[in-house]
């Protein structure tokens, strides 16, 4: 038997859809509960649902009546780790405006190349903010935003649930960012991570550690919360993850959510972990190391739940409550171990993880790339990149990736993008960028070059030119950069040369 995953398809999208709507309506029923609290060093800021869905259809009307927005207009969202940031999100959604949550550590540089890709017909910012250097791009501040939120309530604008709700941006395997275009029904995917990974309930309260404008965290922090009615916390900008074990203790959380490089800072100095409400902790973005997962397990006496997926689809692989250490498709979802044709393969031979394209969750393709949306459908499922085995129980084992793409705290990033970047700074010669490893559980972006240019030109390049994310934390001068006969970089040599813990910025 082949190693297809398939139980049926999940209950169908209605077919009059806003997914702003959907995300607002559990809460509706109680408008007095508390939906978010944004943990301050010194106080709380809590929003009640009542509350965030006055501001969510008051912003949208002010898009529609006081900047002139209309459905279908592209809006880049220049947002940090604040309310406004998930109230703007579904309020162009509401509105059928599309909006494009990107991260706040976008350098201008990175920006202009977003507006050139999708021609926004608007911005929406806040203080302290990059944003782009175009001139005529009208931009619509925190203040402008906060004042519509008490206006006249839009209606949310029903409609097709495949048309396109919302853009990310997701590091392609050609070098250049690619625009993730996805449909309004993404949302009610997302539905199946509910049982399917969070063992997520209308009581929980669900603490994560990024931030906003992270795609992460809006969806998982968030979005999945407020849809079925639970309360989300954030921490405020500035706030020391060694503070997270008290947080946990003090507000009662139930489901704590993060990356593994935030779980292994917590974990690094040794204390007595008080979390008599916390039933577990999600983690995605990279696998975590089992190290890791057993520290954590014996500080709080509660698991770690991992999820894979990736921006084109979400999460769509995880383990789960009920059995909290093996990863299997979610219920509802169709996932697949393929070869290169699209083939799928015998239970049990490593292959290519693959979606089918059908996917409740999966992109509508990706904007201005077409072709290679395409280039990675075969038989009709999208090839993600990433290896692993299925057994016949379902049973996935992640291997990793089967090309050079990078893993920067959970956000992938392209060596190609980094390395066209950095090629810009004098004297640099040849570059090439790889993860290395330098501690058991730690992976960092190194940058090879084999000119003279030292390391604080580049690390000042970086910073004009890559989100921090994206910048290399080592710089390692090289003689010459190892190829193949093809002319290839040879990365896998290039992680093999590094040794153990390296001097720099790691």
């Amino acid at each position: 038997m082949t190693s297809v995953f398939d139980q049926g398809p999940p209950a169908p999208c209605p077919a009059r859809f806003n997914m702003a709507a959907y995300v607002l309506h559990a809460g509706a029923k109680t408008p007095e509960k508390c939906a978010l609290e944004v943990l301050h060093s010194t106080h709380i800021e809590r929003w009640s649902y009542g509350q965030i869905r006055q501001a969510v259809l008051g912003l949208a009307n002010g898009l529609q009546h006081n900047a002139g927005l209309g459905a279908g207009d592209i809006v880049l969202m220049r947002l940090g780790n604040e309310v406004a940031f998930p109230i703007a999100y579904l309020a162009c959604i509401a509105a059928g405006v599309v909006p494009v949550p990107a991260s706040a550590q976008l350098t201008p540089v990175e920006l202009d190349k977003i507006v050139a890709d999708l021609s926004p017909k608007a911005m929406l910012s806040s203080h302290g903010v990059s944003l782009p250097t175009r001139p005529d791009l009208p931009c619509y501040d925190v203040a402008w935003q906060s004042a519509q939120y008490s206006g006249p309530q839009a209606s949310p604008i029903m409609g097709d649930p495949n048309r396109l709700a919302y853009i990310v941006y997701t590091s392609g395997t050609s070098g250049a960012a690619r625009a993730v275009g996805h449909a309004h029904r993404a949302v009610w995917a997302r539905r199946m991570m509910w049982d399917g990974w969070y063992g997520l309930e209308r009581g929980d309260r669900l603490l994560h550690a990024g931030a906003l404008n992270w795609t992460y965290t809006l969806g998982t922090g968030i979005i999945d919360p407020w849809s079925i009615g639970a309360t989300a916390l954030v921490c405020a900008d500035g706030t020391d993850h060694a503070r997270l074990p008290d947080l946990i203790e003090a507000h009662d959380i139930t489901l704590f959510a993060a990356a593994p490089a935030v779980y292994r800072r917590l974990l690094r100095q040794p204390r007595k972990w008080s979390a008599p409400h916390l039933r577990h902790g999600l983690s995605a973005g990279e696998k975590m190391a089992p190290s890791i997962s057993h520290d954590w397990q014996t500080a709080t006496q509660t698991p770690v739940i991992e999820a894979y997926g990736m921006t084109e689809c979400s999460t769509f692989v995880s383990a789960n409550p009920k059995a909290p250490s093996q990863l299997c498709p979610q219920p509802g979802r169709h996932v697949a171990i393929v070869d290169d044709a699209g083939t799928p393969l015998p239970y049990g031979q490593p292959g290519t993880i693959a979606v089918h394209k059908h996917d409740q969750g999966f992109m509508l393709g990706y904007l201005n790339a077409v072709n290679e949306a395409e280039d990675r459908i075969k038989r009709d499922w999208f090839l993600t990149g990433d290896q692993g085995v299925m057994e016949a129980s379902g049973t996935l084992t992640y291997l990793g990736r089967d090309d050079d793409m990078m893993n920067a705290g959970g956000v992938r990033v392209s060596p190609i993008e980094v390395e066209a970047a950095m090629m810009a700074c004098a004297d640099i010669g040849d570059c090439a960028a790889a993860t290395v490893r330098i501690k058991a559980d730690t992976d960092v972006i190194a940058l090879f070059y084999t000119g003279a240019a030292d390391e604080p030109a580049l690390r000042s390049h970086a910073q004009t030119y890559l989100a921090d994310y994206k910048r290399p934390r080592l710089y390692i001068a090289i003689d010459v950069l190892p190829k193949g006969p093809n002319n290839k970089v040879l990365r896998k040599e290039l992680r093999a040369s590094v040794k153990g813990p390296q001097n720099g910025e790691a």
